[in-house]
């Protein structure tokens, strides 16, 4: 990020404000009593990974190891950007589902508080990302590099869902669905590894870049407009279960909707691209 004194000061202060609020999030939740285990295992994880990737990242730059890593810059951005949207996800999933089954005093107070603290370790990573991309002139730091990791990580977030086999094992249509987030997943990732290589600016990767998001905004729309079934045909809504298949199959619908149109935004900025070189 830079050799400068200030620069490193603050750079640690954000290292530190994300390792506060991450540490003492998954720590409510614990410490507090406020533990389900099938409620508070995602979100308590994604906590305790952002904490120790942090303080692992923390400590190669305290020992000044960065400079052995190739393009350090473009990594804090990729790392800090995902925990951004790792931090942001699991606040609101944890806010809007997990609460409502804590029940009032103490427990749901701390919970909040963990929400909180969730809440402003996303804002530094956040933060960090501005701060790195000011900092240092990285590629990683491109309006269609940004598009392509927000595009992965939906589609992971998709496939934490669909997971759950039952939600699609026994319709072949929704196989199809798992077949174009899995192939769209391949093509963005084969992109972004091009991207790092910098083979994004030679005119047969920039066509291959058009056609990857030409393809992948089709799939996805077929994947959007393949229809929900009702709520009161599924058993398993009730009968109060947590997440029963229809919720997570609108789950998956509607982060659909958000990656199709990331993948818009995509294709317009790719077509305006392609016509300019």
């Amino acid at each position: 990020v830079g050799s400068h004194p200030r620069a490193l000061l603050q750079c640690y202060f954000l290292h530190l404000l994300q390792l506060l609020s991450t540490c003492v999030a998954f720590s409510l939740v614990v410490i507090a009593g406020a533990w389900n285990e099938d409620l508070n295992n995602s979100s308590v994880f994604i906590w305790c990974f952002c904490f120790t990737v942090t303080l692992i990242i923390l400590i190669v730059e305290l020992l000044e190891l960065d400079s052995a890593f190739y393009s350090w810059d473009s990594f804090l951005i990729v790392y800090a950007s995902y925990f951004t949207l790792f931090c942001l996800s699991t606040s609101i999933a944890y806010s809007i589902i997990y609460l409502q089954f804590i029940p009032d005093g103490s427990p749901r107070n701390y919970a909040i508080a963990a929400t909180a603290f969730s809440c402003i370790a996303s804002v530094a990573y956040a933060i960090e990302v501005v701060w790195t991309c000011v900092h240092a002139e990285a590629a990683s730091c491109s309006f269609p590099g940004l598009l392509k990791r927000l595009e992965i990580f939906v589609a992971c977030v998709i496939f934490t869902f669909i997971s759950n086999t039952s939600l699609y094992w026994h319709h072949l249509a929704l196989r199809w669905y798992v077949a174009v987030y899995s192939i769209c997943f391949i093509l963005v990732t084969m992109a972004i590894l091009g991207h790092k290589c910098k083979c994004d600016i030679r005119p047969p990767f920039t066509c291959f870049m058009l056609c990857q998001t030409v393809v992948s905004t089709l799939f996805y729309l077929t994947a959007e407009f393949g229809g929900q079934p009702q709520w009161s045909s599924d058993a398993t809504c009730s009968s109060g279960i947590f997440m029963c298949v229809w919720d997570q199959r609108l789950a998956v619908a509607i982060l659909t909707a958000i990656n199709l149109l990331i993948y818009v935004v995509d294709l317009v900025y790719s077509i305006d691209l392609f016509c300019v070189s």
